[in-house]
């Protein structure tokens, strides 16, 4: 039986990069055929993840959702693969596209997305947009886990007070979500515990790891990291999921 995880966070809240590493723990620790979809159609994903691919090297998810039906062979067409990681792929838009590239679909159409991506891998992970686009609200509602991610910043904060509201509909289970903080910035007095008492019910606090910004940057979250400390948390997170 297939997992679905979905990642959602505050913009600024590093939740693409904590979604990658989540995929790659997973892959790595489990031995699972994983499929992490990145749902960003304003920033996409896929040449931030992979800078170094020729356009035509890579595909984009707005294909098999712009076809009457999505099928699987439709969808495998267009998953990118990770050098050194058999039944590991990745799924998402690629540089120049936006929201006017392909036909628009509805929640109806981002279900049969999803409900494929479950028939080919044992773990899917979903990075949800911080807005919620179709994907992602079918994504929080069908999820067998939501991890809410949040940086300890004033944005975070105002974000959420914002947009938690939005989402009292049962259907999204905000009261199941599992609260994560991410420190983002390398402040030298993060303002932890105020977060915390913010949110209420934090489950982890991943630590600042300058490893991990470097390798955004670069375009090589990918990699293995060295940062025990990073490592450690995550393992502790991924055991707790999986």
């Amino acid at each position: 039986m297939s997992k679905m995880i979905a990642v959602w966070g505050s913009p600024g809240s590093g939740k693409s990069s904590f979604a990658v590493k989540l995929a790659c723990a997973i892959y790595e620790q489990y031995s699972a055929t994983v499929l992490l979809l990145l749902t960003d159609m304003i920033t996409p994903s896929l040449p931030v993840l992979f800078p170094n691919r020729k356009a035509d090297g890579l595909t984009s998810v707005g294909v098999p959702l712009s076809k009457t039906e999505v099928t699987q062979n439709e969808l495998i067409k267009s998953i990118v693969t990770v050098k050194d990681k058999m039944n590991f792929g990745v799924l998402g838009y690629k540089d120049g596209e936006n929201k006017y590239s392909y036909p628009a679909f509805d929640s109806i159409k981002a279900g049969e997305l999803i409900t494929v991506m479950q028939s080919l891998a044992h773990i899917v992970i979903i990075d949800c947009t911080s807005d919620m686009d179709e994907i992602s609200k079918a994504a929080v509602q069908r999820a067998d886990t939501v991890i809410r991610l949040a940086a300890p910043d004033l944005k975070s904060m105002a974000f959420y007070a914002s947009q938690l509201p939005v989402y009292a509909d049962p259907s999204y289970k905000t009261e199941h979500h599992i609260i994560g903080l991410n420190v983002t910035e390398n402040d030298i007095f993060p303002p932890l515990e105020d977060a915390k008492a913010h949110f209420g019910g934090v489950s982890f606090t991943l630590p600042y790891c300058r490893e991990l910004k470097q390798q955004m940057l670069d375009g090589e979250l990918f990699k293995s990291l060295s940062d025990k400390k990073y490592n450690g948390k995550l393992k502790n997170i991924t055991a707790n999921l999986i």
